[in-house]
C-alpha cells in the first residue's frame, strides 16, 4: 500500500495517512444545502472530495464515503442568525409566483445537485444522506449530550455550552475570548445564551417554520452542525479517518462538529481534516452582489463542457485559492481537448488491444508520488502531458499509463470514441484507403491530389492529423467527451 500525506487542519502537519481500518477507509463530505444551485466554489469542494476519494482507491484503500444534504437547519449565519435557507429558497420562489413548500425546494435542488455531480464527473458518494431522514438520531445525540451536561435549554433554543469543552477552539486556534468579542451583544438574539459563542443544537419558537419535529424539548428542527455529527457518526463510526470541507468552516462548523461529537462519545471524532481553499472570480470574493457567483449552468451556457471546469481544477492544488476566469476556463477547454486528441490518436493505433499491466512503470510511480504528496494534482497532471510528449513509449504504454491516470483525474478518457464507433467496416476500408492515396501522393509530390483527398475527407466530418506514426483521421468534434 502507498504511502500517502496529507495536511491536517487539526495539527497544521503533513502526515502520514494511517487509517483505522485499511480495509475500509471512512470518509465524509460536507454537502451542498439543497436550496440553490451548487456554485463554482461548492463546485470545487466536491471535486476536491471525489480526487482524494479515487486517489484512495488507486493506491488500493477500500473508501465508504458519506455525503450530507442539508435540507433544514443552516440559518444564514453560522452565529444562529437570519432565515432557514430553506425557506430562503421558498421565498425566492414565491417571488417568482411559484408556490411551493420547503420540501419541493429540497427535492428539486439535491436533483440539480446530482445532475451536476454527474456532469462534471464527481463519483457519487457511497450514501447520500438528507438531513430530514435522520431526525431521530439528531434527537439520540442532544439527548446524550443533555445527560452529560454538555446541553442547556432556553425558551428559544438548546445549545452546546462550550465552556464545558475545554479544546472547543482546538481546530480553529482562536481563542474563547475573540469569539466572545466577535459577536456583538446586540445580534445576540437569544439573551439566556450562557455564552456568546454557545450554538445551537435544536431550534424552538418558530411556529411559521414549515419543517418542524416533535421533540423532548418542543416541536423545532434540529441545528446544521448538529446534523453532521449525527449523519457521520451513524454510518461512519464514532471515530472517522477523513473529513473533509471548505476552509470556512473551520471557525464555526467543523469546530462545533468535534465539541458535540467528542463531547458525546468521549472519543476522536476524525483523525485527518483536510480543506479546500476558497475560488475567487477575477481575483475578488463570489459574491451575488457583484454578479460573479456562477453555476455549472453559467458555465454551460457560455459553451464550456462541466469537464472543461473539472480539468480547470486539477490544475490547483485543493490547500491554495484559486482564480477563476473565463479566460483561464478557456485554456483549461483547449489543454483537455488537445489531451483528448492525443488520446484518440494513441487509441486509433492501438486499435482493440487490451491495456497493459503499468503498475511497475516508472511513470506510474512518479504519477503516486504526486498523488501520496498531499493531493498534488498539478503535479500528477504534468505527468501526463510528459507520457503524451514523450517519445520513446510505445502507443499501448502511453495508452495503457493515460488510461490508468484517468482513474484519478476522472476525465473519462475511455469514454473517447473509437474511430470504428462512427463507421461502418466497409466505410473505415474506404477511408484508409484514401489515406494511404494520400501519403503516395505526397510521396509522389502530387499536392492537389493530395489536397484533393484530403477535401474527400473533410466532407465526411473527417480531419487527418498527421503524425510520425502515420495519418490519423479524427471525427471532428466527435472525438470530445
Amino acid at each position: 500500500m502507498a504511502v500517502l500525506r496529507f495536511y491536517n487542519t487539526l495539527t497544521r502537519k503533513l502526515e502520514k495517512f494511517v487509517p483505522l481500518n485499511p480495509e475500509k477507509v471512512t470518509l465524509y463530505t460536507c454537502g451542498p444545502t439543497v436550496y440553490d444551485y451548487a456554485h463554482i466554489g461548492n463546485l470545487r469542494a466536491y471535486t476536491f472530495a471525489d480526487t482524494l476519494k479515487r486517489t484512495l482507491r488507486y493506491v488500493g484503500y477500500p473508501v465508504y464515503h458519506v455525503m450530507n444534504t442539508t435540507d433544514v437547519g443552516q440559518l444564514e449565519s453560522d452565529a444562529d442568525l437570519g432565515e432557514d435557507k430553506i425557506m430562503i429558497g421558498v421565498r425566492r420562489a414565491a417571488e417568482r409566483g411559484e408556490q411551493v413548500t420547503a420540501w419541493d425546494i429540497a427535492r428539486l435542488y439535491t436533483e440539480k445537485f446530482i445532475a451536476d455531480r454527474t456532469a462534471m464527473n464527481i463519483l457519487p458518494p457511497d450514501k447520500l444522506t438528507p438531513a430530514t431522514e435522520h431526525v431521530p438520531q439528531m434527537i439520540e445525540l442532544i439527548k446524550t449530550l443533555e445527560a452529560k451536561g454538555f446541553a442547556y435549554k432556553t425558551s428559544q433554543a438548546v445549545y452546546f455550552d462550550v465552556s464545558k469543552f475545554p479544546t472547543y477552539t482546538e481546530l480553529s486556534r482562536q481563542k474563547l475570548e475573540q469569539l466572545r468579542e466577535g459577536v456583538r451583544e446586540e445580534v445576540v438574539v437569544d439573551s439566556e445564551k450562557r455564552n456568546p459563542a454557545d450554538f445551537r443544537l435544536w431550534q424552538l419558537d418558530q411556529p411559521n417554520h414549515a419543517m418542524l419535529w416533535d421533540s423532548p424539548w418542543g416541536k423545532g428542527f434540529p441545528g446544521w452542525h448538529l446534523e453532521c455529527s449525527a449523519m457521520a457518526m451513524t454510518y461512519l463510526g464514532e471515530t472517522i479517518d477523513i473529513h473533509t470541507g471548505g476552509v470556512d468552516h473551520i471557525p464555526v462548523h467543523h469546530t462545533n462538529e468535534i465539541a458535540q461529537s467528542e463531547a458525546a462519545t468521549g472519543k476522536k471524532f476524525v483523525s485527518y481534516w483536510l480543506h479546500n481553499e476558497f475560488i475567487r472570480v477575477d481575483n475578488v470574493k463570489m459574491s451575488k452582489s457583484k454578479n460573479n457567483f456562477y453555476s455549472l449552468n453559467d458555465v454551460v451556457q457560455r459553451g464550456y463542457s462541466p469537464m472543461d471546469l473539472r480539468y480547470l481544477y486539477l490544475e490547483a492544488q485543493y490547500r491554495f485559492p484559486q482564480n477563476f476566469t473565463w479566460q483561464a476556463l478557456t485554456g483549461a477547454s483547449s489543454a483537455r481537448k488537445n489531451l483528448l486528441e492525443q488520446f484518440a490518436i494513441v487509441q486509433y493505433f492501438v486499435a482493440e488491444k487490451e491495456p497493459m499491466d503499468v503498475a511497475e512503470h516508472p511513470l506510474r510511480k512518479k504519477f503516486a508520488s504526486f498523488l501520496a504528496d498531499d493531493l498534488n494534482i498539478p503535479g500528477a497532471l504534468s505527468i501526463v502531458w510528459e507520457v503524451v510528449k514523450e517519445a520513446s513509449l510505445t502507443g499501448i504504454e502511453k495508452y495503457s499509463l493515460l488510461l490508468d491516470f484517468d482513474k484519478v483525474l476522472g476525465l473519462k478518457l475511455a469514454e473517447v470514441p473509437t474511430f470504428g464507433s462512427f463507421f461502418s467496416l466497409e466505410e473505415q476500408q474506404g477511408i484508409r484507403q484514401l489515406l494511404i492515396d494520400r501519403e503516395n501522393a505526397k510521396k509522389n509530390k502530387d499536392w492537389a491530389v493530395a489536397d484533393e483527398l484530403r477535401d474527400r475527407l473533410t466532407q465526411q466530418s473527417v480531419r487527418i492529423v498527421d503524425t510520425p506514426e502515420g495519418p490519423v483521421p479524427l471525427v471532428e468534434e466527435k472525438t470530445m467527451v
